[in-house]
């Protein structure tokens, strides 16, 4: 293990940089910007004005803002309506001290924000709705606002019927009260509620997807888990993009769409893409000194979030379909490019050790990011002294010295949203929409809008709306018709065209097979993405269409082939799929696609793998399952590994064939979940900590343990209690108060979780491997006597 350095030290040290003078970007700004660096910044509360003047961004451009405190506090997500409107979801109560204390309590609101001059400046606000609890996911649908809070799935709907600016009017739309919510730890739920391309809306965390049907939202399982922690967006042709904090992984999940399984590249982006390059000492970052440069700055992404691809029309055309991405810990905006090579995606820093925005306020938190109605980057400062959650702030941590001696919990109820626009646009102003005032057939002028939003929201309206009148207008854009007095449509008007019929259930195979014929690969992608219900119904005209796109010169149709044509069962569709594999089998991203849809359709048959066990032990493990893959996944992989790109550390040990899972180890995979794990893992050091679970309930804790025992532990020993696989477990003994279940089932129950909490009940700290290693060795030797044969 590498000798600490002192804090003061590395302060110091830092202390002899005058300044830090990066080199010029690389993606097209008219000049340089060199930003310098703040050895020793203050904590000190600054205003909007004062705060803008610490925030560099790139020659050319500048911030505006939009709205701050007190309009608007503690912001971390915002939704337009159809008409403008900014909706703002304000956590009120979090982290108003390094205790968290009062988080849960329901006072946390949503704002709506109106420009009634269309200055760019919000000028009226109202609180849409108050009395919520950390409001977490909004999207707008037509007049309503979804909602979801913190500690349930459960989603509402919102709607203002009397104009006065606040919601009058509250219905259930998603209803799944059994779902078992992480509630111990509010970073580690979902967030999102994008509505993509497709019509279905995405989240983190939990492995499924919804779709806006007739007034409720209908859901459809991702059976490999959908990945991701703080924020979901998606590009021109429905790429999803996930990050993943908790792992340190500033983007995910962008290879294929997550219905079709998970596929990430070890090579995605280089290890030189995840480090950050702030402008400011970092000294409060969980994981502490690993994390830190000899100048105390952030060394690697651990905060990445709120994220989105730049998709307007105001900012300068090489920042379309960039990728940007928030690291509050840095105080930094990433922004990448985005590069297709034979169909696999890749990432890159578009400038050299140096960030598109940085800034040297303390409290300058960018939580969120998004493309606005008027094609500007619009970006939410949370604005705070602390950005993380108390499990990661407890007495004793190095976060918690460095938040008591610089007084970073004294910074709260702050926040701003600005925008970011070019000196060549920045002067006119941009059309106010009205999408929900509008007619069907004039929303279909907007699916040729050169920025995204109006596209997006065009289609979204028409669709709510289920206007079939413009059905036929649909068809004749898709075949290359004008809109309305606009010239030939543009091969993103055709697209949004196709799925806006999708989502009205017009769609028939006369105007796929046109669309299959189109000049621009991405139209056909989208074409054989959505044949797909003919193709599962091995519909033999549809088959011997798409079979024309077998050697299309463009990689990402071929792709889209494989993974439309997958759950066929056709002799057709087989050698379709048969003649790319066998074609390209020097393409990475094919072969790749092919072994990803084949480890999904064995996740979806992963019953068949527990079918022997006991009904309540393959509840259990189902049942841990779903949490390991929407929580756990996280840090430690999907496939138990752990999560390293582009060859950087781990955030945290993986677990396959780990020591602490060994089948006889069952007390102490209880205690690391329960408790939490600091220090060394055989050898190495990770930067994130394991924290402490113990605030869930036994089932809870009895089913992650259950399945990560039955996926990524060892076997049995041979004969062990006497038991061979196949046989017939005996009953359960006791030892020492615990229970000792001899049988070939991993899971434990949550009976044996309560026996652990409660001879833990005073413990407060994490385990090391040396206490767990010496509570093991006194339960094994009475295990091995009294429950199994010696080996």
């Amino acid at each position: 293990m590498k000798k600490k350095q002192s804090f003061l030290s590395l302060l110091a040290f830092s202390l002899l940089v005058l300044s830090c003078k990066p080199p010029q970007g690389t993606s097209g700004d008219t000049a340089n910007f060199k930003p310098e660096f703040n050895p020793k910044p203050s904590p000190a509360y600054l205003s909007p004005q004062e705060s803008m003047k610490t925030i560099h961004v790139p020659a050319g451009y500048k911030l505006e803002l939009v709205a701050s405190e007190p309009m608007i506090k503690e912001p971390v997500a915002i939704a337009w309506d159809g008409n403008g409107r900014l909706y703002v979801a304000e956590m009120l109560t979090y982290m108003q001290d390094a205790n968290a204390s009062g988080e849960r309590q329901p006072i946390s609101r949503i704002t709506r924000l109106e420009d009634t001059n269309n200055d760019g400046k919000m000028d009226k606000s109202s609180v849409f709705i108050d009395k919520l609890l950390l409001p977490r996911m909004i999207q707008c649908v037509n007049d309503e606002l979804l909602v979801n809070e913190t500690n349930t799935i459960n989603i509402h709907s919102y709607r203002d019927t009397d104009g006065d600016g606040k919601a009058d009017q509250k219905k259930l739309v998603y209803q799944n009260d059994k779902y078992d919510v992480n509630g111990a730890n509010m970073e580690h739920q979902r967030s999102g509620l994008d509505w993509n391309l497709d019509n279905w809306m995405y989240l983190t965390y939990d492995p499924i997807r919804f779709r806006y049907t007739n007034g409720t939202m209908q859901i459809d399982t991702i059976t490999s888990g959908s990945g991701g922690q703080w924020g979901v967006t998606h590009d021109d042709y429905g790429r999803i993009y996930y990050s993943r904090a908790g792992g340190e992984i500033p983007a995910s999940g962008f290879q294929i769409n997550p219905v079709y399984g998970g596929l990430e590249f070890p090579d995605q982006y280089s290890a030189k893409f995840q480090e950050v390059w702030p402008i400011i000492a970092t000294p409060d970052v969980q994981g502490g000194f690993p994390r830190l440069r000899p100048d105390v700055t952030l060394n690697h992404f651990t905060a990445s979030c709120g994220q989105s691809i730049y998709r307007g029309d105001r900012l300068p055309a090489d920042l379309r379909g960039d990728y940007i991405v928030c690291e509050p810990v840095a105080r930094i905006i990433r922004r990448a490019k985005v590069i297709n090579n034979n169909g696999k995606t890749t990432l890159e820093n578009a400038y050299d050790r140096q960030e598109f925005i940085s800034s040297s306020d303390m409290n300058f938190r960018p939580v969120n990011t998004a493309t606005g109605p008027d094609g500007n980057l619009y970006i939410v400062d949370m604005h705070r002294g602390i950005i993380q959650q108390g499990n990661w702030t407890k007495p004793g941590s190095f976060l918690r010295q460095r938040i008591d001696s610089l007084g970073l919990d004294k910074n709260v109820g702050h926040g701003r949203i600005y925008r970011l626009v070019h000196n060549s646009t920045a002067r006119t102003k941009a059309p106010k929409p009205q999408l929900l005032n509008q007619s069907s057939s004039e929303l279909l002028t907007y699916l040729d809008h050169p920025n995204g939003w109006w596209r997006d929201n065009a289609q979204k309206q028409i669709i709510v709306k289920q206007d079939k009148s413009v059905v036929t207008a649909l068809k004749s854009i898709i075949s290359g018709g004008p809109i309305g007095k606009f010239k030939t449509p543009s091969h993103l008007a055709r697209i949004h065209a196709l799925w806006t019929l999708e989502g009205l259930e017009a769609v028939d195979k006369e105007i796929l097979i046109t669309a299959l014929k189109d000049e621009h690969p991405q139209v056909r992608r989208t074409a054989v993405w959505i044949s797909e219900p003919y193709l599962k119904q091995n519909n033999a005209q549809m088959l011997a269409e798409v079979a024309k796109l077998q050697n299309d010169p463009n990689y990402d149709v071929r792709v889209q082939l494989l993974l439309s044509l997958y759950e066929s069962k056709a002799p057709a569709a087989k050698a379709i799929t048969k003649q790319i594999l066998d074609q390209n089998t020097n393409i990475e991203m094919l072969v790749a696609t092919q072994d990803a849809l084949v480890k999904n359709e064995n996740t979806k048959n992963y019953g068949s793998k527990l079918a022997n066990l006991p009904a309540a032990d393959r509840s259990l493990i189902l049942q841990g399952a779903a949490t390991f893959k929407s929580l756990c996944a996280s840090c430690h992989g999907a496939d138990g590994k752990g999560l390293a790109v582009a060859g950087s550390s781990m955030a945290a040990p993986p677990l396959k064939d780990s020591k602490r899972l060994a089948f006889l180890e069952k007390n102490t995979a209880i205690r690391i979940v329960m408790h939490g794990l600091s220090g060394p893992v055989d050898g190495k050091t990770y930067a994130s900590v394991m924290p402490s679970m113990s605030a869930n309930s036994d089932e809870w804790i009895a089913g992650v343990v259950s399945y990560i025992r039955h996926e990524f532990g060892g076997p049995p020993p041979r004969n062990y209690g006497g038991v061979q696989p196949g046989m017939a477990p005996p009953s359960a003994s006791k030892a020492n108060g615990f229970t000792i279940r001899p049988t070939v089932s991993a899971a434990v129950t949550p009976e044996e979780v309560k026996k652990i909490r409660t001879a833990h009940a005073s413990r407060t700290k994490t385990w090391t491997l040396a206490e767990l290693e010496a509570k093991s060795k006194d339960e094994l030797t009475i295990q091995t006597t009294t429950g199994s044969s010696k080996q």
